[in-house]
């Protein structure tokens, strides 16, 4: 008998304590809980939104997960109709200035003046640079009675309708000039462009001479180098630069040339 009791009283001392288990779960989920209502209550707004942007982009939901308008704006389309047209009018417009270029071409090899003509197509026009031996004696700003019929000859190809902006610009080498007529390179260079302008709209009623401007930078924006006689031959020069009708922005040169007129 006393066996048996004391069997009982070793049983009866054990305690199930497998409540326990579930109970640590709860309040594992009681703390996560809390810590989720402090974060939610201290949560940046845009974070927020921002946050709700990217699940809803992620899940296609259409709306943020958190029912918060979309705090970025939708993007606009690249290309409008504006620029559209733009693009397409400056297009228009550089092909335009490949068939003018074509044309001084065709007259260059005519006359074979390869050698003293050059032209060539820039973000600024299409640009003839013409070698200055073929038009001035050295030190001298008129042009060559023998040439003077080929700048009237030139002139021809500057009608454009409509009306182009031309700039003719002199350049010298880096010689000292000084004489009793030009007192610096620069003075020499713009009358080399202004004599050179005159005989191309002078006898030509089609050209509009409010188109036309010139001007001189003596040595400065070399070509070449002037350390040697081919270069400094390169840097005497008169350029005639075509301007282009448009501008790749779009911006229309000639309603900005008529707009300056009427003021």
């Amino acid at each position: 008998m006393a066996k048996r009791s004391r069997r009982r009283k070793k049983h009866e001392e054990h305690t199930d304590e497998s409540w326990l288990i579930p109970y640590a779960d709860i309040l594992t989920l009681l703390l996560a809980l809390f810590i989720v209502l402090f974060a939610s209550s201290t949560v940046d707004v845009q974070k927020m939104q921002q946050l709700s942007t990217v699940f809803s982009s992620i899940f296609d939901s259409g709306d943020g997960v958190f029912e918060q308008p979309s705090p970025v704006e939708p993007l606009k389309p690249k290309s409008t109709e504006k620029d559209s047209k733009a693009d397409a009018a400056y297009l228009e417009d550089q092909e335009a200035l490949s068939k003018i270029k074509g044309n001084v071409d065709e007259f260059i090899a005519v006359n074979e003046l390869e050698k003293q003509f050059a032209t060539k197509l820039t973000d600024e026009g299409l640009l003839v640079t013409i070698r200055d031996s073929i038009l001035f004696d050295p030190g001298k700003a008129d042009v060559k009675k023998e040439y003077q019929s080929l700048a009237k000859e030139l002139s021809k190809l500057l009608v454009f309708d409509p009306p182009r902006h031309v700039i003719i610009t002199g350049y010298t080498d880096t010689v000292p000039m000084n004489n009793a007529e030009f007192a610096s390179n620069w003075e020499l260079s713009v009358m080399r462009a202004v004599n050179f302008l005159k005989l191309v709209v002078d006898d030509n009623a089609n050209l509009d001479t409010a188109f036309f401007s010139a001007k001189g930078y003596g040595e400065n924006e070399p070509v070449a180098t002037n350390d040697t006689d081919e270069g400094r031959s390169k840097n005497r020069r008169v350029e005639v630069l075509i301007q282009p009708l448009v501008k790749k922005d779009g911006t229309n040169t000639s309603e900005q040339k008529a707009s300056k007129k009427s003021e």
